[in-house]
């Protein structure tokens, strides 16, 4: 039976535990298995790096909601990320990056894998011929995407990827934090792999970190959790359980996250100490039509430049009450950051470097009208 996104969120890998009837499942808080006979452990599992039930629950859970066949969960995003890196790539090959990614991934790629041999090459994903140019036949085994960017948000159309990456018979991996699998399901437009930072949206609350890959392709997801255990930078017992309590309000929360951004990516919009908003629910978005055709809603997630520049911007930035200051998002409370000095620090005089007037908002669940109140002082 097919159900709904709401319902799988609440109950996909989540039935009622067998033995108590508990209808939350159990934090499994174990790192071995008692065996009934040498090499035959109880329902296969045997130690929890390898496999722990409460982790299978929000694997199973965040597969259904992304509409793969496969779920793995991480320590962090950096480390799904990483774990993907190493099972696709070897010294040699070739990966395509946006020009805007995450400073983590930027510095994951740029710091760490072209150490052991991996080169890339930023383009800007929202267009799909730089994408094809950036691309070196034979050694491109990934084009990875974010979409919407962190932290420019630039749109990228995952259909006309997926048909680039696949002729040059690379994998399309798409970054799906700044969404959620709720607004966007990136494996049915023809992605291969889909990751998340589950520390942001998916949980929801501010108190886990985690990282996500989903794929629907089984041999892949084979691979792909072989690595995850040789690895071993897995997704812990107590953050599975705190991440499959977020995913629950998953849907109720990014609809209000999306009816408090897009008000106020509206008032900033005639703000005059804003020069430009960068938010892709705006009709003068570039990538507007593209995400109104691919996405439910636009997310919850704005940058815009300060008309003053760089000094205008971290004043900003230091001057909000609601608005916390602080790196990370997707959380039910409202933060405002200076990527320039802060989450895209490490990509300062690389081509990934983001303007120095540029702020970003990660826009939570509160009263809109207070918000509004706090960047109307802050802005003033």
């Amino acid at each position: 039976m097919s159900y709904g996104f709401e319902t799988l969120a609440i109950h996909a890998g989540q039935e009622p535990d067998p033995r108590t009837g508990a209808v939350i499942p159990p934090i499994f808080q174990t790192s071995t298995y008692a065996q009934d006979a040498v090499g035959s452990p109880r329902l296969g599992y045997e130690y929890s790096r390898s496999g722990n039930p409460t982790r299978d629950a929000l694997q199973e859970c965040l597969a259904a909601l992304e509409g793969g066949t496969v779920g793995l969960a991480f320590a962090s995003g950096l480390a799904a990320e990483d774990t993907l890196l190493r099972t696709v790539c070897a010294p040699g090959d070739h990966v395509v990056i946006p020009d805007d990614a995450y400073g983590g991934t930027y510095r994951l790629f740029a710091r760490v894998a072209q150490r052991w041999g991996v080169d890339w090459t930023a383009a800007k994903v929202s267009d799909p011929d730089a994408v094809r140019a950036a691309i070196q036949p034979g050694r491109t085994k990934i084009v990875w995407a974010e979409t919407p960017t962190n932290p420019l948000l630039g749109i990228a159309d995952i259909a006309a990827l997926a048909g680039i990456a696949h002729e040059a018979s690379a994998l399309l991996v798409v970054d799906n934090t700044f969404a959620s699998p709720y607004l966007q399901q990136p494996l049915g437009l023809g992605a291969d792999v889909v990751v998340h930072s589950t520390t942001k949206y998916v949980g929801g609350h501010s108190d886990v970190v985690g990282g996500a890959l989903i794929t629907a392709d089984t041999a892949l997801g084979d691979e792909l959790r072989y690595h995850q255990n040789a690895m071993g930078a897995i997704n812990g017992p107590f953050d599975a359980w705190l991440t499959l309590r977020g995913i629950k309000t998953l849907g109720v929360r990014m609809d209000r996250h999306c009816d408090n951004a897009e008000r106020i990516a509206a008032f900033l919009s005639g703000h005059p100490a804003v020069s430009q908003v960068l938010y892709p629910g705006l009709p003068e978005h570039p990538g507007h039509e593209v995400a109104a055709k691919q996405m439910r809603r636009f997310g919850g997630m704005i940058s815009f430049r300060a008309a003053g520049g760089e000094e205008a911007a971290v004043k900003i930035c230091n001057s909000t009450e609601l608005f916390v200051l602080a790196e990370s998002l997707g959380g039910v409370e409202s933060l405002i950051e200076h990527p320039g000095q802060m989450t895209h620090a490490s990509a300062a005089g690389s081509p990934l470097e983001v303007p120095a007037d540029l702020v970003r908002l990660s826009v939570g669940i509160e009263t809109a009208d207070d918000l509004l109140a706090d960047l109307e002082r802050a802005l003033g």
